[in-house]
This record gives structure tokens, sequence and C-alpha cells, in this order.
């Protein structure tokens, strides 16, 4: 089977677009059509229903998509490791949910990159359920995420603590939730979401949902609003007067987690790695502002 048409169909199913996937892909769209139907027609299903501006995958289209990613991930890894078979160099593939990156992984990569120059990396942001999956195919070296797996074959280590702390940029008084204006909701994992519907149940609705940090603080200091940032990213803002703190709301104490398979051949290096994380606590990653 020809990879490309694996990669294609990965692509539709991200895109949920025929015409962005081909742009994406550098092809024609029918040409990713081609590809999608040679790939339906030797597993002799069809992938995706196929309706006006709405690609959505089939039951077997959503069965194929795990076994696809471990095809890419296989042979990327196989191509690495033959490609450097001659070279002293590991290679050690690292990857985080969104919001880590946010708050931690941003800056420690340079670390990393600084201070251990044979070791080539690969750093990626995916989802909480493809960290646990790559762990356990080993497919993936190191995860960092918030709400980390309980699995008995990996490493789970506490990395980092930091506190969410509730801004805005409306320099008015907040007695109670439901003063707060504009408020942008922001996925800081599993716990963080239990306690905040418990502790604001007549919070507002928000304005935006997002799994990200940087898009929820550029979107407060162009157009205003409220969110729960890091202490250490939203530190400058407040100083500088463009962010002002709720004091009557609580924060929130978030712990950071490293997760690694027992038996990752690896296991040196990363723990290089994780004791370097640890003894250099990365800074405020800067974010760009208009």
């Amino acid at each position: 089977m020809d990879i490309e048409l694996i990669k294609t169909f990965l692509e539709v199913k991200d895109c949920r677009h025929f015409g962005k996937a081909a742009e994406n892909l550098y092809l024609t769209q029918a040409a990713v059509s081609t590809r999608v139907r040679q790939l339906e027609k030797y597993f002799n299903v069809s992938l995706f229903q196929r309706t006006r501006n709405n690609i959505q995958l089939t039951p077997a289209g959503e069965k194929l998509v795990p076994y696809a990613e471990i095809m890419i991930n296989t042979l990327r890894m196989a191509k690495q490791d033959i490609a450097i078979s001659t070279e002293k160099v590991a290679h050690i593939y690292i990857a985080g949910t969104p919001n880590t990156w946010d708050v931690y992984i941003h800056d420690a990569i340079s670390k990393i990159y600084i201070s251990e120059p044979q070791i080539s990396l690969i750093a990626e942001i995916l989802s909480r359920e493809q960290l646990t999956r790559q762990l356990l195919e080993r497919t993936l070296d190191v995860a960092i995420l918030f709400d980390p797996p309980k699995v008995e074959e990996l490493k789970i280590e506490s990395l980092h603590m930091f506190n969410l702390i509730p801004v805005t940029t409306f320099n008015n008084k907040i007695i109670s939730p439901a003063d707060v204006q504009r408020y942008i909701m922001i996925d800081w994992g599993t716990s963080f979401t239990h306690w905040h519907a418990k502790e604001f149940p007549d919070i507002s609705v928000p304005a935006i949902r997002t799994s990200t940090a940087r898009i929820a603080l550029d979107l407060m200091l162009q157009c205003g609003g409220s969110a729960y940032l890091p202490d250490m990213l939203v530190k400058p803002f407040i100083e500088q007067g463009k962010l002002f703190k709720i004091d009557t709301l609580p924060f929130f104490e978030r712990e950071l987690f490293i997760a690694f398979h027992k038996e990752n051949e690896n296991e040196e290096r990363i723990i290089d790695i994780k004791n370097l994380l640890r003894k250099d606590q990365p800074e405020a990653p800067a974010i760009m502002t208009p």
C-alpha cells in the first residue's frame, strides 16, 4: 500500500474538507479524492460520509484512524533510526497537550536544545488520548501533561507546580463570579474543570472556550476579557497595567507531570531531560502582542 494514501486520509480527517486537505498537501482536489477512493477500494469500505461542506468519518473510518497514525509514526521513526544508524545521536520524541506548551514546554525545549546537543528532539502537540496511546506503543518517549493516565506500564512523576489566577482587562470591582465580564473558559485539564464547576456555578456563560492560553491572552489584550491564566504568564502584564488580578476569586494550584514508559530504551536520556527540566524551571514564555 502507498503510504501517501494513509497521509491523505489523515489530512482529510483533520481538515474535514477535501479542498483544504488538497491545499495542505499541495495536490489538486481531484488527486485527493482519487487517493481516498483507492484507500476505500483497498479496504472495501466507505471511509467518509460526503455531504456538502460536511465531511464526516464513517464508523469504518473511525476504526482506521489509530492504525493509520501508528503506521505514519512507525515509518517516521524507522526512517530516522535508519538515517542515523552511524551517528551517536539519541532521538527523543517529546509531546504535550496544548496548554502544557503555553506554560512550560515552549521554553523548556530551548533549555534541552542548549544543554543536550547530543539529543535530537522531535516536539509536537497532541491530545491526552494520543499521548497515552503513543506512550504505551513506545512511539513517544516523553509526555508532559496535566492529568496523567493511571497505567501500570508508565512512570508518572510530578514536574512543576504553578497557580492559575483569575485576571481581567476591566479595572472595576468584581465581587462575585456573576460580575466577571467577557469570560474566556480555558481547558486546564479534568481536575480544574471539576473544581471550576463546583466553585463557580453562577459564573457568566463563557464568551469563548479554548484549549490554548495564548489564544485567550492575545484575545483579552486586543478585545478585553477575563480568564484563569498562569501566574508567571500574566505577571508582566499585571505590572504594566494591562491586566488586573481579581482578588475576590480563588486561585487554583495546578500540577504538571512528566510521563514515560518504564521500558523505554532511552530511559537514561529521559532521566537527564527530567532532571534538567526540574533544575531549570522554564521562565514565562514570551507572547507577541500588538
